[in-house]
């Protein structure tokens, strides 16, 4: 079972074709002048064969990226295409353009393995948060098996109706067909709907306050006792 560790482009029912060229792993300086070409430096993994080195131009790669389903299709040199999908891609950390892409190639009958992001939807619509309550999601992505052309963009869920003070755990959540959880549902936690913060915190300083006031009282009054005395 192949292993991805990077979230899938959209689900789409037709692959999208990437023409890119083989090239010599000739180190981080050959990769450089790659970039400044216009071009980003990749390596395709998988399916029984070797590691191959490519380079693609950039602007097809975003467009091919943006566009695509879970798989594309890769034409190296103009050959024949072969189904892959995205693995990993490396950004750089300043200007978020890619400057280097792993592929992995697929069997389109073969399920994988994946990681999707959650998407809540209807938060802005749930009581709790309408009564100022505070929408905390706790895990934001997930693993998931399926077939290439099955991953989803995204698991939704809807949080439409969460009261202050709700939790919402895996197991509730309906995966789409076709594909399996495969996190723990009943440990993993997706969200936690609480209390307004800053009324909470008002709430604490008031209880404070009025034990010291109390133990204020109690010594004021032993005071008294003992001058009475």
């Amino acid at each position: 079972m192949e292993s991805l560790s990077y979230s899938l482009p959209p689900m789409a029912s037709t692959a999208t074709q990437l023409d890119v060229k083989r090239r010599d792993a000739d180190g981080s300086r050959a990769a450089r002048r790659l970039r400044r070409s216009g071009r980003v430096p990749g390596i395709l993994y998988g399916g029984g064969a070797e590691a191959l080195s490519f380079d693609v131009d950039a602007r097809e790669l975003r467009l091919a990226l943006a566009q695509s389903g879970a798989v594309l299709d890769l034409s190296i040199d103009g050959g024949k295409a072969t189904p892959v999908v995205l693995k990993e891609t490396q950004r750089n950390p300043v200007r978020g353009e890619t400057v280097h892409v792993d592929l992995l190639r697929v069997r389109l009958d073969k399920a994988i393995h994946a990681v999707v992001p959650v998407e809540l939807t209807s938060a802005d619509t749930a009581p709790g948060v309408r009564e100022g309550g505070v929408l905390e999601q706790i895990t934001r992505e997930l693993n998931v098996e399926a077939l290439p052309t099955a991953i989803p963009e995204a698991i939704v869920h809807d949080v439409g109706e969460l009261q202050i003070g709700d939790t919402v755990m895996l197991s509730a959540v309906s995966a789409p067909e076709g594909v399996t959880l495969l996190d723990d549902a009943e440990d993993i936690v997706l969200a936690t709907l609480t209390a307004p913060r800053l009324q909470t915190e008002a709430e604490t300083e008031i209880e404070a306050e009025t034990e010291v006031v109390g133990e204020g009282g109690e010594a004021a009054e032993g005071e008294a006792a003992s001058g009475e005395e």
